[in-house]
């Protein structure tokens, strides 16, 4: 802080514009760097202006930063290309002698400030038909964006002819440029990888089929067999008519074959359209905790299975619900049991009685027809 209370202590000032694009510290240091030109005689040499300043001063200035700090934010303008140092490390060193790294004009006064500015803004009006960037944004443009200078330069002849043909009027036609590119460079490196994942993509013909590996993860997920393979003509038109094929086929593969294959199972589960009985049908668990709720032994259901299975499939109809069907079949035969067992029992203590026709012999065809147990 100054030593005068009447006096304030000297403000300090940067370019939003400069901060932005090497950052804020390195645009504060730099310009006090730069304003140390208009006070100090600089030596010439190698066509670059030198200077040499004292950290202690440099400290007192900056009074928020530690030699540590003026070294590393130094360190920070060397790397980015914007000043040149020849002095030691400044957390060791009590001298700084830097330049600009900007060629010193031959018209400029030996003592002229040079100091590194952002993108110089010039007045408003229409863009002149031989505009030009300037050297700096050039460069934050390489340094900033990694844009390489003849890309930049490449796009002046477009930027000028769009720029002339709308008419519109600006100040800052070198932020319109800086746009421009970097929009521009942008595309083209986004081409250049589309191009690359182009080249590189694997070859998908009607030939191409999944993996060993992957049908060997897909079958121990309890997909079937055939129903992966009536899925490959599918996929392989799916990705033909996107134009490319992911790089990782076979695991783009397995994801499409158990989406599709849960869909599959979901609607056959809960499918509302009459279908026949495959051969190898099971009931669900549903069927059984209903069936052990109604106290209905599940051994006598199983034992009915095949001959349930075998009559409908010689029937050859279709139902929507088996489960239903099978339940409807075991509680009729476990009455029927039952009632017989009663019959029996009845019959010991009934002399001269004739059981004959007192249970009537009923086709299967009746007793899967007959819905009594449900009344």
């Amino acid at each position: 802080m100054s030593h005068s209370s009447l006096l304030p202590e000297q403000p300090l000032s940067f370019s939003p514009g400069l901060a932005q694009t090497i950052g804020l510290e390195e645009a504060i240091l730099l310009q006090q760097l730069g304003a140390l030109f208009v006070h100090r005689t600089a030596q010439h040499r190698a066509n670059h202006a030198w200077l040499a300043v004292e950290r202690d001063f440099l400290l007192r200035t900056l009074p928020f930063w530690s030699p540590a700090d003026l070294h590393r934010i130094t360190r920070n303008l060397v790397d980015k290309g914007v000043l040149l140092v020849e002095s030691p490390p400044l957390h060791s060193h009590e001298r700084l002698v830097f330049a600009l790294n900007e060629p010193v004009r031959s018209t400029a006064p030996a003592a002229a400030p040079v100091t590194a500015q952002p993108p110089t803004r010039r007045s408003s009006g229409q863009l002149p038909p031989n505009w030009s960037p300037s050297e700096d944004l050039l460069q934050l443009l390489t340094l900033n964006h990694n844009i390489p200078r003849q890309f930049a330069i490449d796009q002046l002849e477009d930027f000028i002819f769009y720029w002339r043909e709308r008419g519109e009027p600006s100040h800052a036609w070198d932020n319109k440029f800086r746009q421009h590119v970097i929009g521009n460079w942008r595309r083209q490196q986004q081409q250049e990888a589309e191009t690359f994942r182009i080249e590189h993509s694997p070859e998908l013909d009607n030939q191409w089929r999944p993996s060993r590996d992957a049908l060997e993860i897909m079958i121990r997920g309890g997909v079937e067999r055939e129903f992966i393979e009536e899925a490959i003509p599918e996929f392989i038109l799916y990705w033909r008519e996107r134009g490319t094929a992911p790089k990782e086929l076979n695991s783009k593969f397995i994801q499409h074959i158990r989406i599709q294959w849960a869909k599959y199972t979901s609607s056959m589960e809960h499918s509302t359209e009459p279908r026949r009985i495959s051969e190898n049908w099971q009931p669900t668990a549903d069927v059984f905790d209903i069936l052990e709720l109604s106290h209905i032994d599940e051994q006598f259901a199983n034992n009915l299975l095949p001959e349930f299975i075998i009559y409908w499939r010689d029937s050859n109809q279709a139902h929507t619900s088996w489960n239903s069907k099978f339940l409807q079949h075991v509680k009729f035969h476990w009455a029927k049991q039952h009632r017989i067992q009663q019959a029996g029992h009845s019959h010991e203590g009934q002399q001269g009685s004739n059981a004959t026709g007192r249970t009537r012999d009923s086709s299967l065809a009746d007793d899967l027809s007959d819905t009594s147990w449900a009344d």
